[in-house]
């Protein structure tokens, strides 16, 4: 892994936010709670949880362009990820009549920005969560656990564990692995890029995979004890 940090209540105006940096990799993720829900969620007495992702302009080596309208097919992609993962550990009756917005905002992209986009948006969600709970606007223990996602690889026919960008370029397998934290897998996305890659490889990159995730959900604990501590 590459070095991990989490600094929870970096936007504080929000219910919850933090900023997470996995090496150079940099990204800010912000929880806001709004007293609506989509027209086809009313009546059902459920919150909703909902994500959205973008790339700052300076992201990159070459400038980002802001979308005109709407997101580019990356980026919806990536959010619907997202906020697909968050979902499974979210109690929606516990939420009232609410949606939850996550926005990941890249500051700086050298890899593994959809991973630390999930295990962010987690943590920043688990402060909003826990505030609303203090105040009384949600019901208690509005989450079931934790989730958290970390990218590995093949490199030369080795299994690597949070590529950076020139490894991820450069990679014949790349796969993107999210778990809840009682180990149970949430989201695979795997492409052979470079080559077709066995079950037995599988089987490596997935156990090098939950070892790197068992560091995040420490970094997560961290981050929200502190953060409520603040």
């Amino acid at each position: 892994m590459r070095p991990v940090k989490i600094t929870p209540n970096f936007v504080r105006a929000v219910d919850g936010s933090c900023l997470i940096e996995l090496g150079n990799t940099r990204v800010i993720c912000t929880a806001c709670v709004v007293n609506e829900l989509p027209r086809w969620r009313k009546e059902q007495q459920l919150g909703w949880v909902t994500a959205e992702y973008g790339m700052l302009p300076g992201s990159t080596r070459e400038r980002k362009p802001r979308p005109a309208a709407k997101p580019d097919g990356r980026s919806v992609e990536i959010q619907r990820l997202i906020g697909r993962v968050v979902r499974n550990v979210v109690r929606f009756e516990k939420l009232g009549e609410n949606t939850v917005y996550l926005d990941c905002d890249v500051l700086e992209a050298d890899g593994g920005t959809r991973t630390a986009s999930v295990t962010g948006a987690y943590v920043a969600l688990a402060l909003a969560a826990a505030r609303r709970e203090k105040a009384g606007q949600f019901a208690p223990r509005a989450l079931r656990g934790a989730v958290a996602a970390v990218s590995v690889g093949l490199s030369d026919g080795r299994a690597v564990l949070d590529l950076d960008y020139a490894e991820d370029s450069a990679a014949q397998v790349d796969m993107n692995v999210a778990m809840t934290a009682g180990g149970k897998l949430v989201e695979l996305q795997g492409t052979a890029e470079g080559r077709a890659f066995t079950t037995t490889e599988l089987d490596k990159m997935l156990r090098l995979a939950r070892r790197g995730i068992r560091q995040l959900f420490q970094a997560q604990r961290r981050a929200v004890a502190d953060g409520l501590r603040a």
